[in-house]
């Protein structure tokens, strides 16, 4: 069907379908809802509210919920029981609603949160509950506009490729999207196709959380903590008692229009700004910030009198060594960190010094959930800890996801040791520095919106490839030009390119699997910062000429 038949189709559907579908008159608007359909990506399926193919609607999360319907009955037989959450945006509710009421017609049933709740907890309670799978309605960090469908498996990790191949092959043999039933969400209950998750299972995921509490000792660190209008504000509170935590009020309740920060996203410092602004009043030392569905964790730290936030890649560091050091009479000759190909190595080397394996996976949570399942299964590496780069961190096997509730626990802890040491997070990152070697790290996002932007997209990946490693000829030496989409080791083929320079600098391209963006990453060592940071710059004026050309 060409984009004007489909609209015309859509238009159908319901009343409110049609309103919407006929108040959009620009053409490219109309070609972005309908040149495609929403596909997984690294979160499972994502995009902004809407009418049509390629937008988060009712038809789209019923589509999706009846080919992973489909899916789990084509892998299991007898009773088979699903685990569904959701977060503070707009639209969640419903659509978590809508996803149960599918599964009550497919004779699948779920168990269901009745309030807000951090994916992490979700990822806890598929095993706990015994589940066969699981859902969560969020789109994690991603602006107001969006929504998104997570799936996972019956460990409580989301799909890897292999899985979400076949869980896709079933939603594209759903081609009438109209046509799926959604039984109503009462009557679900009433029935009992759907049975509410009482308060029980948050309270034994905090008990697991609490396990693996490294630093207890008390200390004057004072802390403001923002949820950002997310599910966090109960279950980090909660974890955090005992501690001087002050919340900022103005971004406590859930908000799915996010109304006090641009985005909801802890990468971006603004998105601290209320909370930064509290703690100078309140003379805080620490700011803490979880994104809306509480699995990542930013903060900013008290240092020479400026709040100065910390990257995903320097807390990672601080983090592995922090839990590191107090584990280190627990330690095996098999534990092991797990990061992402775009996380930096300074993590890396402070793991090998304590004589860790580190292994690397695709960027995802879900490679990291996976080789937690591959070590517990074969039993040949003790997990300890693993990250990524945008500011995922999980500590403990308690979930297959990463967990800003045991972060937010362990950052606490951590500067709270240090308090009690007359350090702040900053001098211990300039110790780890100077023990382990200077790394500048940093993030190039590129937003590419619409068919327009995919296929710039598309264009810049291939002349990447075309010139590889010569693209830095003159300017710095590349020793390793790595190509992910043919297959390296044992990953999964991905759409990535690395360069590794011969000092140990390196450099990554990859496409958003989330989000219409080009991202390019950075891990660039020196004898000191300053030079770690002019060597980043000469790299990232060729990286970003290629990008904005």
């Amino acid at each position: 069907m060409t984009v004007k038949e489909l609209k015309k189709l859509w238009e159908t559907f319901d009343e409110d379908t049609f309103k919407e579908l006929c108040a959009v008159t620009d053409e490219k608007e109309i070609e972005d809802r309908f040149y495609k359909e929403l596909s997984f990506g690294t979160g499972g399926l994502r995009g902004v509210m809407g009418a049509g193919p390629n937008r988060m609607n009712k038809y789209t999360v019923a589509r999706a919920t009846k080919g992973y319907a489909d899916y789990l009955h084509s892998e299991h037989s007898g009773n088979i029981f699903v685990a569904i959450a959701y977060d503070s945006r707009n639209n969640s509710r419903f659509f978590a609603e809508t996803a149960a009421g599918v599964l009550a017609e497919n004779k699948i049933k779920t168990f269901m949160f009745d309030v807000l709740m951090p994916t992490p907890v979700l990822s806890f309670a598929v095993r706990r509950l015994k589940c066969n799978g699981g859902i969560v309605i969020t789109a994690s960090h991603n602006p107001k506009e969006y929504n998104g469908y997570k799936i996972y498996d019956g460990r409580g990790c989301q799909l890897v490729p292999r899985f979400a191949l076949a869980v896709t092959e079933k939603i594209n043999a759903v081609t009438d999207y109209a046509s799926v039933k959604i039984k109503n969400f009462e009557s679900c209950v009433k029935d009992g196709d759907v049975t509410i998750i009482g308060d029980g299972v948050l309270n034994e995921f905090l008990a697991e959380v609490k396990k693996q509490s490294l630093y207890e000792k008390p200390s004057e660190l004072k802390i403001v903590y923002t949820p950002l209008h997310g599910t966090g504000n109960i279950p980090v509170r909660r974890i955090l008692e005992g501690m001087n935590v002050s919340v900022v009020k103005e971004q406590e309740k859930p908000d799915g229009n996010f109304s006090t920060v641009r985005s909801p996203n802890p990468e971006e410092k603004d998105a601290l700004n209320l909370g930064i602004e509290q703690a100078k009043r309140e003379n805080a030392d620490l700011v803490l910030g979880t994104d809306p569905d509480c699995d990542r964790v930013g903060t900013a730290v008290l240092h020479g009198g400026e709040y100065v936030p910390l990257t995903g890649n320097q807390m990672g560091a601080l983090l592995v060594n922090f839990v590191l050091s107090r584990k280190k009479d627990e330690l095996k000759e098999n534990s092991v960190i797990v990061k992402t190909i775009v996380t930096g190595e300074l993590g890396a080397k402070i793991a090998e010094d304590y004589s860790l394996s580190v292994d690397e996976t695709l960027t995802g949570f879900k490679y990291i959930g996976e080789k937690i399942n591959k070590y517990e299964d074969t039993g040949e590496k003790n997990y300890v800890l693993g990250y990524e780069e945008s500011y995922g961190y999980l500590i403990g096997t308690h979930a297959r996801d990463k967990d800003a509730v045991v972060s937010s626990m362990l950052i606490c802890q951590m500067a709270s040791f240090y308090k009690n040491q007359g350090k702040t997070l900053i001098d211990a990152l300039n110790e780890i520095y100077e023990k382990y070697g200077y790394y500048a790290d940093a993030l190039d996002t590129f937003v590419l919106k619409g068919k327009d932007g995919a296929e710039k997209i598309g264009k810049i990946t291939f002349s990447l490839r075309e010139k590889g490693a010569k693209l830095f000829d003159g300017v710095e030496n590349v020793k390793d030009f790595i190509d992910y989409s043919v297959g390296v080791a044992d990953l999964p083929k991905e759409n990535v390119l690395k360069y590794v320079f011969e000092d140990g600098s390196w450099s990554a391209v990859r496409p958003s699997g989330t989000e219409p963006k080009l991202k390019v990453y950075y891990s660039v060592r020196g004898k000191d910062m300053a030079e770690a940071e002019t060597k980043l710059k000469k790299i990232q004026s060729i990286l970003k000429g290629e990008a904005e050309c």
